[in-house]
């Protein structure tokens, strides 16, 4: 399903997913997460076509609420994949890269310009995969000159292969950093977005993501 590539869609989708039980109009999305009213109402009527959205469609009583989520979820692993970001691949020699991260982005204005992923970020969740490399998103519209200055500062070296820290510029944008979470000082990417990007990653991806599943089931936390 194509809407499911959309950055508005997918933030519709999420905010629809964080408040199962809200009953939502178009002009919600555009008072809370500006996103156009026309262009709101337009990705609840195709969820309403394919059976993820049930509610009154129009009229003064008009609303949306979120059904078949599973299903829906299902669905949004059929047509996102991790390699739809662009990825840019470094080597550092330092093993406490992580936290020399995190104290850089403390020195700086808005420390949610970044969240982490992966099994990089899933770890802190889970500590089910063993490795030092750090797959770390930046924000897409200061990309270029913090990864630069991130560069200079965590003294990462430009790599083809072989590398330990992956810089993303993210597909989604913004919906990307949707219910991003702090977890022991890091900012880590939402749990929907950790299995998202997780479950067709080739190394050991879908075995975490699963694990993840089962691990926030435990907790009594639901992913959708």
């Amino acid at each position: 399903m194509k809407i499911l590539l959309s950055d508005k869609a997918a933030i519709i989708i999420r905010a629809m997913l964080s408040q199962p039980d809200r009953k939502w109009v178009a002009r919600d999305f555009e008072k809370e997460f500006d996103v156009g009213r026309a262009r709101a109402a337009a990705v609840l009527s195709v969820l309403r076509s394919k059976g993820f959205v049930k509610g009154i469609s129009s009229g003064r009583l008009a609303y949306s609420i979120l059904q078949n989520k599973e299903e829906l979820l299902e669905e949004w692993l059929k047509a996102y994949k991790f390699e739809l970001n662009e990825t840019h691949l470094y080597y550092s020699a330092h093993e406490d890269v992580l936290s020399r991260l995190k104290k850089y982005f403390a020195t700086k204005d808005d420390t949610k310009e970044y969240a982490l992923t992966l099994h990089t970020g899933a770890n802190f969740i889970t500590h089910y995969v063993n490795t030092p490399t750090v797959y770390c998103y930046l924000r897409n519209e200061n990309f270029r000159d913090i990864s630069l200055d991130l560069r200079q500062a965590l003294d990462l070296k430009e790599l083809k292969k072989g590398g330990n820290f992956y810089l993303i510029k993210p597909y989604y944008k913004n919906a990307v950093f949707f219910n991003n979470q702090t977890i022991k000082g890091y900012n880590v990417v939402s749990d929907l977005q950790l299995y998202l990007d997780l479950y067709s990653f080739p190394q050991r991806g879908k075995e975490h993501a699963l694990y993840l599943l089962k691990t926030l089931k435990e907790e009594g936390k639901n992913l959708v």
